[in-house]
């Protein structure tokens, strides 16, 4: 009875376009946000840089993917390479004396113009060849910051992040690192939800559905594909440099391969193409779910109630893990995000189920 439609009258254009127009939604906004705000307090330090931290980030890396794969219906297989541009950008920055707010901006800026020197390979293919494009872009990033001194200091070297401050607060403590991620993916997720609902959304959704039809109705592909790169770019860029300072605090070279982008691109699919939720949720499975396994397993292994060798042990999580993904695709291939849709919709006229269309 407390998931209704019933008494919400859409009487200006104002309240028909809200976020949130169902009373029950805020509600579940406000409470969720409370808890993030409260996590410091209510989970140790351990909890707290080890699963929601990394979290937060990787839910905006998931976003800023979001708004090219899911929206624009781009392809992009290299954005761990945006993400390292923008880390190692945001360090020679600060190292130069630059403040760190402005070395955030300026490592989106640099990723974005990279991002859209091999977006601009979309004006032309689409598809697997835009694939092929971006995983050029991966490799390409990855050579130079492995054989460039200047950039990485060499191939085995570890950059460290300096001592910075945001926001006139020193990013030294647990607490101040949480918050600043947190801060980031708020203003990426409200960032998101707004584009979807304007004008440059609607363009990029008529690009993604058939370029050619959106350019009979006015809708310039190139230049939405381009935008589309940039602003997609921009936000990983950032987010990259988030990951370097609140979390990583040091960077290499190896932390940013090809195994990373591919798992933000399964971050995107698990969780739901074009879904800001479902960004939340696909980062939680795809980095959440595996540690979960393994402390489960051990757990369970501690009673030696099934004879299983450590190796086998070790791999287990995996197969479990990727098993529950291809179970995610076939059961609901629209992600994760369709499953919550599903549940949603489903206490909306519960108990009444026949209404349901």
């Amino acid at each position: 009875m407390f998931y209704r439609l019933s008494g919400i009258h859409h009487t200006r254009y104002e309240s028909a376009r809200a976020l949130w127009p169902v009373t029950a939604d805020r509600r579940i906004i406000l409470g969720l946000l409370l808890l993030a705000l409260a996590a410091p307090f209510l989970l140790s330090d351990l909890y707290l840089t080890s699963y929601m931290l990394p979290w937060l980030i990787w839910t905006a890396a998931a976003l800023s993917l979001t708004l090219l794969m899911g929206i624009a219906g781009q392809l992009h297989f290299g954005f761990a390479a945006v993400m390292a541009i923008g880390a190692y950008t945001s360090i020679h920055l600060t190292r130069a004396g630059v403040p760190f707010e402005l070395a955030l901006l300026g490592a989106g800026l640099m990723a974005a113009l990279i991002g859209c020197l091999f977006g601009a390979a979309a004006l032309r293919v689409k598809g697997l060849y835009l694939v092929m494009a971006t995983l050029a872009m991966q490799y390409l990033v990855e050579w130079t910051i492995i054989n460039v001194p200047a950039i990485s200091g060499g191939a085995q070297a570890t950059l460290s992040t300096p001592d910075v401050t945001f926001l006139f607060v020193p990013l030294q403590s647990d607490g101040a690192l949480y918050y600043t991620a947190l801060l980031w993916t708020v203003v990426v997720t409200l960032l998101i939800m707004n584009i979807k609902r304007s004008s440059f959304g609607r363009a990029l959704v008529a690009v993604r559905d058939k370029d050619f039809a959106a350019s009979v109705i006015g809708v310039n592909p190139l230049k939405y594909k381009l935008l589309a790169f940039f602003a997609s770019s921009f936000l990983g860029g950032v987010t990259g440099a988030v990951l370097a300072f609140c979390y990583y605090q040091a960077v290499t070279p190896e932390q940013f391969g090809f195994n990373v982008s591919i798992q933000l691109v399964a971050m995107v699919l698990v969780g739901g193409l074009g879904s800001v939720i479902g960004a939340y949720l696909g980062a939680g499975f795809v980095l959440l779910l595996p540690i979960v396994l393994t402390n489960l397993l051990a757990f369970v292994a501690q009673f030696d109630l099934i004879p299983i060798s450590f190796n086998l042990l070790s791999h287990i999580p995996l197969m479990v893990y990727g098993a529950l993904i291809i179970g995610v695709i076939l059961f609901e291939p629209l992600g994760l995000a369709k499953i919550y849709d599903n549940i949603r919709k489903y206490f909306l006229v519960w108990p009444f189920r026949h209404t349901q269309s």
